[in-house]
């Protein structure tokens, strides 16, 4: 009993030679910094994104080059076709070149953000016909998604292939590029969460 009597006493006596501040820090705030209008400004190196503007003069140019690669605009031209997949539709032109593929004015690549599976979509009926290097296409794609206007773009070119020969229509049709997909979405019904799907039944 001594000894602990002897400890508590201590810590007391230990405890009451410390003070607490209510202030946390007593070091000042630091100062913001003031540059002088005739001193030396300091080199900054800032990362910033690169403009909108660069993107839009390509979208230009890419809009001049079509113009000027069909005159008198898509329904002028005499090698079209069109193709519908889901709720999208393309109108898809076709003019002697190297290959280039131009879809709403702007590179098929970048529209189809790089999709492996939609760029295929876009290549097959060239490369079914060996022409992957001899045509240029020009899409005017709406409605939908990316993925069915992908679709309706490889339907679009193999019918304008028909018109630079009917004989194309033989390779074409045993690829199945010919057929048109008449899948849509189901509509939705009256009382259910989607198509078929139904709420969650309750005996009680």
């Amino acid at each position: 009993m001594a000894t602990t009597s002897i400890s508590i006493a201590s810590l007391s006596s230990s405890l009451s030679k410390l003070s607490f501040s209510s202030n946390v820090s007593s070091s000042p705030r630091p100062k913001t910094l003031t540059l002088s209008p005739n001193g030396p400004t300091p080199a900054l190196t800032l990362k910033s994104r690169p403009p909108v503007a660069v993107a839009t003069t390509e979208v230009a140019n890419l809009e001049k080059y079509v113009k000027s690669r069909l005159p008198g605009g898509f329904a002028a031209q005499t090698i079209f076709g069109t193709g519908r997949r889901k709720s999208a539709s393309a109108r898809v032109v076709l003019k002697e070149g190297t290959g280039k593929v131009i879809i709403n004015s702007r590179d098929a690549k970048e529209y189809l953000q790089g999709n492996p599976l939609w760029l295929q979509y876009v290549k097959v009926p060239l490369l079914t016909l060996g022409y992957e290097s001899s045509y240029d296409v020009f899409v005017k794609a709406q409605g939908g998604g990316l993925s069915g206007q992908a679709q309706a773009i490889s339907l679009g070119i193999a019918r304008a292939l028909l018109k630079v020969s009917e004989d194309h229509r033989g390779p074409l049709r045993l690829e199945g590029l010919l057929t048109r997909d008449s899948r849509v979405v189901e509509r939705k019904k009256a009382g259910l969460k989607k198509a078929r799907k139904a709420p969650q039944f309750s005996k009680r």
